[in-house]
């Protein structure tokens, strides 16, 4: 079985779309390894997050020949090379397919992630959300099957795609096996050490955006203990500063820290100290930090109305979006609570098991094996 790959990102993206994209090539070729793998990508720069490649032999990285219009060939030219490869199974891992996959013989798979760009038109410009919009919508048509990442993104490709439900399966993502590792305590003490960290606090991860909704985590503070500090780890955008002024107009500045520069190596060990993870993000396609959270055995506090209940399970706890009372009493209440965050602890982990690396990879290539059987 041949199978190539939309590699663009799993090269060249450190963020959401890349991890998954290296998350699912490295599972698939490690528990298929029978398989024959081509990764497509318009370029390769150095990168310490695919030093799984060297230990896959199933693996080959197959570049444009010409450099000046890779573009060009990711959106239409590669179809030529995955015909010269004999590539049976073609998979988009973030929401594209090359123009005339479906003309050319090739079986796709389309991964999607989110409609966020159609939720929330107005955290995007308008080229942006039209390029986004042709592009989804040539890809769900060419595709012969699409992967959602979770129910919510299956729901929404059927409301607002109109796309055959009976075209989409529901495959989740897994995360990186660095979060299911327990940490030994001396190395935890240097990471607590080398940012200054409480010996208890609240923990948020992810960009600090507007849809991330920081904001109603921030304001849910001044209802909780005076004591009770949060850590924030995440990009900055604009939108910190609107964060900001509400904290310095409520005299939270001693409560609340920013980290924008932890490495990837030290995140499982931020997690692994947390007393309590909140993750108040308005929208999520799936919502990934929530999974690292309960691999990594720290209670979890989201809010509701997207996926974010498929990625913590029913012992998370869940909150009304923008309700930062409602938000504030579960924070209160898991924080004074030592048994009932053992207990989320210890339910996160078997729920945990849902995304195991090798039985999503067991999932996918039963996708493929279908396709390509049914042909």
């Amino acid at each position: 079985m041949k199978i190539g790959y939309d590699a663009k990102r799993a090269f060249l993206n450190n963020t959401g779309l890349g991890n998954y994209s290296r998350w699912l090539i490295k599972v698939v070729a490690t528990y298929h390894p029978q398989g024959s793998y081509f990764l497509y990508t318009p370029k390769v720069k150095p990168n310490n997050r695919l030093d799984f490649l060297s230990r896959l032999p199933n693996l080959k990285t197959i570049t444009p020949s010409g450099k000046l219009f890779s573009s060009w060939w990711r959106t239409k030219g590669i179809v030529a090379d995955l015909k010269r490869d004999g590539i049976e199974l073609y998979h988009g891992l973030s929401h594209e397919l090359p123009l005339g996959i479906a003309q050319s013989g090739i079986k796709s798979v389309l991964t999607v992630h989110d409609l966020i760009f159609m939720r929330f038109p107005q955290y995007y410009g308008w080229i942006s959300r039209n390029i986004y919009k042709a592009k989804i919508n040539y890809a769900c048509k060419a595709a012969n099957r699409i992967i959602a990442i979770s129910q919510k993104t299956k729901d929404d490709l059927v409301e607002l795609l109109q796309v055959d439900p009976q075209k989409i399966e529901v495959i989740y993502q897994g995360c990186d096996p660095a979060f299911s590792l327990q940490l030994t305590a001396d190395y935890k003490k240097a990471v607590a050490k080398k940012y200054d960290l409480p010996k208890k606090f609240l923990l948020c991860v992810g960009t600090i955006e507007e849809r991330k909704n920081l904001l109603v985590l921030v304001k849910a503070l001044l209802h909780t203990r005076m004591n009770m500090p949060l850590i924030v780890v995440g990009k900055p955008t604009p939108y910190l500063n609107q964060v900001r002024a509400f904290i310095d107009g409520n005299q939270l500045s001693a409560r609340v820290t920013f980290l924008h520069d932890v490495s990837f190596q030290e995140l499982p060990a931020l997690y692994q100290l947390a007393t309590v993870f909140v993750y108040p993000s308005s929208y999520e396609g799936f919502g990934i930090p929530v999974l690292e959270a309960i691999k990594s055995g720290v209670p979890v506090i989201a809010a509701s109305g997207s996926c974010l209940e498929e990625a913590g399970g029913p012992d998370s706890l869940y909150f009304k979006p923008d309700n930062e009372l409602d938000l504030a009493q579960k924070i209160n209440q898991v924080w004074n609570s030592p048994s009932l965050r053992q207990k989320m602890i210890i339910n996160g982990f078997e729920y945990g098991h849902n995304f195991d690396d090798e039985k999503l990879a067991n999932q996918l290539n039963s996708l493929y094996q279908n396709l390509l059987t049914n042909a």
